[in-house]
Parts: structure tokens; C-alpha cells; sequence
């Protein structure tokens, strides 16, 4: 790994950068490894189609999948024996409301669009706005803040899930710590060939997401607080109400497979930036 990857992936960049100012850097990561080796065809669908409901966000042209309301234990998964102490404990969440959820993790070619709208201090627009080949535009866009998370997704009509959201949505009904066997699921550390990869190529969950487990870490809305579930309101919970550090799930590439589990929480400040930090989005819809 060059030298300037690294210094990149161990920032602790205080000031507030725009999407278009770090984009060539998001490209950089991505494209040192990822487009090498290309699969020669993505994954059939586990789940049923005519039980996922999708809708195409016009913004962005990403596919989002509507998670109906309903109850689930959240937190450690029965039987779990490599829960952390921040899992615990398991609780009983409402989901009072359906939303719909982005089927896959946000990818370089929706990002582009939207950093192509603001025309900051990047230097040619051509760079931001040209067209790219098929496989990068499919691929994760890693290397992102929290900040730049949440505002992607509001420039595409949404919203960032909260961490209730999020597991409820990750687990499609499972109440397993994983809702198939990882390598039918998850790029993760033992099969990833340390990169990302194109997303939906794994088999998707009950709910029809793919990608909810490894790949690239996803930002949500919450703050962090590692004692939080015990004093978790049983519906709706949207997090603390301030805290140091935002919430990341799902796990990514570089990552063990203990740490790819659905129950498992990840944290980090939110203005740091990491080739395995990326984005999923709620939009704001009506219902079906």
C-alpha cells in the first residue's frame, strides 16, 4: 500500500471538507485494487422478488426497498458467544413505522452526482461529473465522514437510519447473529482480497438488502453510547441525545468475522475518513 493510502486512511482531519475536495481521493482508494479482478456476473437473489418492494430514487437512480414496521429483539443474538458488552442487553424494539431503505451500500456513481452539484474547489467539474466505466460506478464509495454521509443522503431525499433501523433491517426477521452462512453473505477478511467489491453480488437477506454485512461499514444517525440499550426506549429509539462519536454497522472487508455479526456496534468520530467508511440511506417515501 503507497505511502500517501496510508497517511489518507490515518487522518484525524478536523476541518470540514466538501465531497467534491476529496472525491479524486475516494476514486484512488477504491481503483488501487478493486477493479483488478471483476466477477463475471453478480449473485442471483435469495429472496423472493414478488416479496421486495422497490422504488428508484430519481436523485441518486438507486434502488430502495421498503421495510414494513414491526418488533424484534435487538442486541445480542441468542446464543452469541462473541457479543461485546456494548450489545448487551438483547431488548425488545419497535419499529412503529415502515421506510425505505437503500437495497444496497450508496455507490461511486451516485456519489459522483452528488458531488458533482457543487462546484467547491475541485479543480476541472469534468473530473466529478465525467461519465465512469460500469464496474466503478457500482462500487462502494468508502473513504466518506459522517458529515458527508448525512449529506449525501439528504441530497437524495432521505435521511441516515437511526441504529434501531438499522438492525431491523439488517436481520430481515433472523434472529441469528448472522442471517446465512458469511461467505454466501459478506466480503469480509478471509475473502475480500483486501478490497471492496461490487456491491449486491452476495446472497441478500430476508428483507431483500445485500451487502448489510461487510463490504464497507455504514454510517447511521445515532450517537454512540456504549451503555445506551439499557436505558433504550422500547420504540423507536433514535439514540442518545449527544455524545463524541457516531455509530458505524455492518462490519467491512478488512474486518474478522467476529466483527461481522448483526448485533455488533462500531463507532468512530465523525469527521474521520477510512477506505472501508460508507453510506446507506433511508428515503423519505410514502408507503406502497
Amino acid at each position: 500500500m503507497s505511502g500517501w493510502i496510508k497517511q489518507l486512511m490515518s487522518r484525524r482531519n478536523k476541518s470540514k471538507l466538501t465531497p467534491n475536495s476529496n472525491f479524486l481521493r475516494i476514486l484512488g482508494c477504491i481503483l488501487l485494487g478493486s477493479l483488478l479482478s471483476l466477477p463475471a456476473a453478480l449473485a442471483q437473489s435469495a429472496a423472493s422478488k414478488s416479496d421486495v418492494k422497490t422504488t428508484k430514487d430519481l436523485k441518486d437512480g438507486l434502488l430502495y426497498v421498503w421495510i414494513p414496521p414491526g418488533t424484534f429483539t435487538m442486541g445480542c443474538s441468542a446464543g452469541d458467544k462473541e457479543c461485546f458488552n456494548e450489545e448487551l442487553p438483547a431488548h425488545r424494539v419497535t419499529i412503529s413505522k415502515g421506510f425505505w431503505m437503500g437495497q444496497a451500500e450508496v455507490t461511486i456513481g451516485a456519489y459522483k452526482s452528488f458531488a458533482g452539484i457543487a462546484e467547491v474547489d475541485i479543480g476541472k467539474p469534468s473530473s466529478a461529473t465525467a461519465k465512469p466505466v460500469d464496474a466503478e460506478s457500482q462500487m462502494p464509495v468508502v473513504v466518506v465522514t459522517w458529515d458527508e454521509a448525512r449529506d449525501y443522503c439528504s441530497w437524495a431525499g432521505g435521511r441516515l437510519p437511526t441504529e434501531a433501523e438499522w438492525e431491523y433491517a439488517a436481520r430481515g426477521g433472523s434472529k441469528e447473529a448472522r442471517y446465512a452462512e458469511l461467505d454466501q453473505v459478506a466480503w469480509y477478511q478471509n475473502n475480500s482480497g483486501n478490497r471492496t467489491h461490487l456491491v449486491s453480488q452476495k446472497r441478500p437477506n430476508g428483507f431483500g438488502l445485500f451487502d448489510v454485512l461487510g463490504n464497507a461499514w455504514e454510517w447511521v444517525n445515532d450517537w454512540y453510547d456504549g451503555s445506551y440499550y439499557s436505558k433504550s426506549p422500547e420504540v423507536d429509539p433514535a439514540g442518545p441525545d449527544t455524545g463524541t462519536m457516531h455509530v458505524l454497522r455492518g462490519g467491512s472487508w478488512m474486518n474478522t468475522a467476529n466483527l461481522l455479526r448483526l448485533s455488533d456496534r462500531g463507532r468512530s468520530q465523525a469527521d474521520l475518513r477510512f477506505n472501508y467508511f460508507g453510506i446507506r440511506c433511508v428515503l423519505n417515501r410514502n408507503a406502497p
